[in-house]
């Protein structure tokens, strides 16, 4: 059974940052959502294998991919990814430093907190493990719009 913080949270992981893409902008939402696409379904891949291996727990008595997991893919990664795009392509260097700053974050300061909250913690992995696993895909998204702007012919703006 989920708790009712935890149903709380997943509500707010999801519509929080997607509501924030209402101020993206048009333009920007069609130029980098293909590529938002690509890094939500990498990601639950992800967790799938993450799953699997148990390098998270859940504090709810009943795992549910479904609960646990698909509301951290389909919640901040694709807007944060083409807000991070929007803010930084064209700079490799920008991106790849703001991203490393988020998943920091993410990876060792804000898991501690969920933790507190009896959310999320990690298992078998320590935090420079999880940055490293969180950060990766930061590269893949960056060469998927590319390879993705390169094909369609736009133009890279700096």
């Amino acid at each position: 059974m989920i708790s009712k913080r935890h149903f709380l949270f997943n509500i707010g992981i999801v519509v929080f940052p997607w509501l924030s893409l209402l101020f993206i902008g048009k333009r920007s939402f069609k130029r980098f959502s293909i590529a938002g696409i690509f890094i939500i379904g990498f990601e639950i891949i992800n967790h799938l294998y993450g799953h699997k291996r148990k390098w998270w727990k859940f504090y709810n008595k009943r795992k549910s991919f479904l609960r646990d997991e698909l509301p951290f893919s389909i919640g901040p990664y694709m807007p944060l990814s083409m807000w991070l795009l929007k803010i930084s392509y064209g700079n490799f260097k920008k991106f790849a430093i703001l991203n490393a700053i988020a998943d920091g974050i993410f990876a060792f300061f804000l898991i501690d907190v969920l933790k507190k909250f009896k959310i999320i913690g990690l298992n078998k992995l320590g935090h420079f493990q999880f940055f490293l696993y969180l950060h990766y895909k930061a590269y893949l998204l960056y060469g998927f719009q590319y390879l993705f702007e390169k094909i369609r012919g736009y133009r890279i703006y700096m």
